[in-house]
């Protein structure tokens, strides 16, 4: 039995209640539905900024009526500390685990309107830290990014080895990674950061100004249509399934660690 399939049955047996930000979104809805299924209640918090009604729509017709029932959605913005607030207070008995997924991906994105992804992926991300510290989760797993690793070319990549940022947005997830690590020295709130290296699977939109090239690519070819490849089609880059992505979610949030993050698939610890 594998250490995910453990914490599922653990879970069953003992549930707890999730907060997932982003929960309309590609990740976010994806953890969802996994949390569903396994009989868990979960608030999830959403503007639809990047996010889609629709996304939320599947997940429902994925899970039983019951498990749905134990879906609570709140509409708001992560930017807002009192939504941040509410969230966490939404139930009496408080929230267990938050998985913070809320976030304005996309380097171009964020070279376009760099206030705008700071607002969100720094104001945002100090607003739910401080709303989970406040309330004393037991555990807060946020995505971090693989843009972090900026301009350093060493491979294998490792934790404890990154260059200068490339974008405003690596700019952003660097930032999570020093509150986060602030927050754990200052007040002893743990917190884990799972830095995602171009995660692909179902619910990714293939359409969107910002969509990723996994996505792209199968798109073009369920569809009959031309794969584009840029340069001389030698570059190469890491992917990551978003089960992968689900599971390592999971198990963050059943340990006690600072900072854990994970490159792809593959884990290399810095305690």
């Amino acid at each position: 039995m594998t250490r995910f399939e453990k914490i599922k049955n653990e879970l069953v047996i003992s549930p707890k209640t999730w907060l997932v930000t982003g929960c309309a979104g590609f990740i976010g809805s994806n953890l969802l539905e996994t949390l569903l299924k396994l009989n868990q209640r979960v608030v999830g918090l959403d503007n639809f900024a990047t996010g889609h009604q629709h996304n939320l729509d599947e997940v429902k017709t994925e899970v039983s009526k019951e498990q749905w029932q134990n879906f609570h959605f709140i509409n708001g913005d992560i930017r807002k500390l009192e939504d941040c607030q509410l969230a966490l207070n939404y139930f009496n008995q408080g929230i267990d685990y938050v998985l913070h997924q809320a976030a304005l991906g996309s380097v171009p994105r964020s070279i376009a309107d760099p206030i705008l992804t700071n607002s969100a992926n720094i104001t945002g991300f100090l607003n739910m830290l401080t709303a989970a510290k406040e309330v004393g989760v037991s555990s807060f797993t946020y995505a971090a990014s693989s843009s972090t690793y900026g301009d350093h070319k060493a491979l294998p990549k490792r934790e404890d080895r990154i260059g200068n940022p490339l974008s405003p947005y690596a700019i952003t997830k660097y930032v999570n990674e020093l509150y986060a690590e602030i927050f754990f020295k200052s007040y002893d709130f743990n917190s884990i950061g799972l830095r995602y290296f171009n995660v692909f699977g179902k619910r990714q939109n293939p359409k969107g100004a910002y969509a990723a090239v996994i996505p792209k690519w199968t798109y073009a070819l369920i569809n009959s249509k031309e794969v584009f490849i840029n340069g001389d089609g030698q570059t190469s880059r890491d992917f990551c399934y978003i089960d992968n992505t689900k599971h390592k979610n999971a198990k963050c949030s059943n340990i006690y660690c600072f900072p854990v993050l994970y490159v792809g698939d593959s884990p290399y610890r810095k305690n």
